[in-house]
């Protein structure tokens, strides 16, 4: 259903509004678009002492979007033929945007196309932010082969593997006895991108880095 607003910048328009809003906060009930390209094609506060509805509406509508201009406006004035031709040129600029008509549709529902772009859009901020809190926290210990093993080489050749999703962290170097010490180091994953199990066996343990390194063990292991 279709209603139309006619010459709202002439007193018989301002009354026939007035008269609709009788009883109501807004147009359809609630502020909708419907409001702003009404609001946008009458050119000033309706005067209180004639139409008293209109007027409170047009207060109200003008106080919802206030916040989203919050410049100085210095005000101006649209008077002559200008005025007479600004309420029925912008009501029909805001019908076309949305549905090539010249009824102002106070009544029309949230269309599928509008329903299932809403739903991609929460999907993705959801798929985001799963990805972005997907990360856990690793401490591994790396064993040399024996006391004769650079560990400060070992270490260079444990960080100098490089991926998305795979950051390393502080490390120190503990005594396991008999003069061998093992590199503790701890990484940081994001699960999606990076398997630890995958990071050992394909990297971690064959060459050229498995010249320094003789196992792994993963101490603990934390989502962040």
């Amino acid at each position: 259903m279709a209603v139309t607003f006619s010459d709202l910048h002439t007193e018989s328009g301002l009354k026939a509004l007035d008269q609709f809003l009788s009883g109501k906060s807004y147009i359809s009930g609630h502020l909708t678009k419907d409001d702003v390209k009404v609001y946008a094609a009458v050119l000033e506060k309706p005067k209180a002492n004639l139409y008293p509805n209109a007027s409170k509406w047009y207060e109200a509508v003008s106080a919802k979007l206030a916040p989203s201009f919050p410049g100085k406006a210095l005000g101006v004035r649209i008077g002559g033929q200008a005025a007479e031709a600004a309420a029925p040129a912008a009501d029909a600029k805001a019908s076309a945007a949305d549905d090539d008509d010249d009824d102002l549709d106070l009544f029309g529902d949230e269309t599928e196309e509008d329903k299932k772009a809403a739903e991609q859009r929460e999907a993705a901020k959801a798929s985001t932010k799963k990805k972005e809190s997907g990360k856990s926290s690793v401490l591994m210990d790396i064993k040399p082969w024996d006391d004769e093993t650079d560990m400060k080489k070992l270490e260079e050749a444990v960080r100098s593997i490089e991926m998305p999703g795979l950051l390393w962290g502080a490390s120190k170097l503990v005594p396991v006895g008999y003069g061998i010490k093992k590199l503790q180091i701890m990484l940081t994953i994001v699960d999606d991108l990076v398997s630890v199990d995958n990071l050992i066996e394909e990297y971690l343990t064959v060459e050229p880095i498995n010249e320094h390194v003789q196992s792994c063990d993963i101490v603990a292991f934390n989502k962040i």
